[in-house]
C-alpha cells in the first residue's frame, strides 16, 4: 500500500524513510501523536554518535546486538532487550554484531530534539 490508500492515522514507511535506506523517522506532532521514534538499520560498526535529548529515550532492539553507551556504562543488548536512557544523559549505540542490527528508537515527545556532544 502507498501513502494515498492507507486509512488516516497510518502512516506508510515510503513516507518517513531516511535517505536510500530502510530507517525511518517517525515525528508524533506530525502525525498526531505524543510520542516519535527511529527505526534504525545499521550495518556492522555503525551507529549515531554520543548525543542527549531533554526526555528519555527508550530501544527496542529487535535484530542485532546493539551496544549501547549511557553515560559512563557501556552494555550490549540483544533481539528481544529493551533499554532506556533518562532525559540529559549521553548516549548512543554502534552495531556489535556481525549482521544487520535492527531497533527502535522511541522519544518521549511528540518533536525529536537531539544535541550531538561535539554540538555542545
Amino acid at each position: 500500500m502507498n501513502s494515498t490508500t492507507l486509512p488516516p492515522g497510518v502512516v506508510a514507511a515510503a513516507d518517513i524513510r531516511m535517505g536510500s535506506g530502510r530507517s525511518r523517522k517517525f515525528v508524533g506532532a506530525e502525525h498526531g501523536a505524543d510520542v516519535s521514534y527511529f527505526y534504525v538499520e545499521n550495518e556492522p560498526g555503525q551507529g549515531p554518535g554520543l548525543h542527549w535529548h531533554p526526555y528519555s529515550e527508550t530501544w527496542v532492539v529487535l535484530e542485532g546486538t546493539a551496544r549501547i553507551t549511557r553515560g559512563a556504562e557501556v552494555f550490549d543488548a540483544c533481539a528481544g532487550d529493551t533499554a532506556t536512557v533518562a532525559a540529559h544523559v549521553p548516549h548512543g549505540f554502534v552495531n556489535a554484531g556481525a549482521g544487520v542490527l535492527r531497533i527502535l528508537c522511541i522519544h518521549a515527545s511528540a518533536i525529536m530534539i537531539q544535541t550531538f556532544l561535539d554540538e555542545d
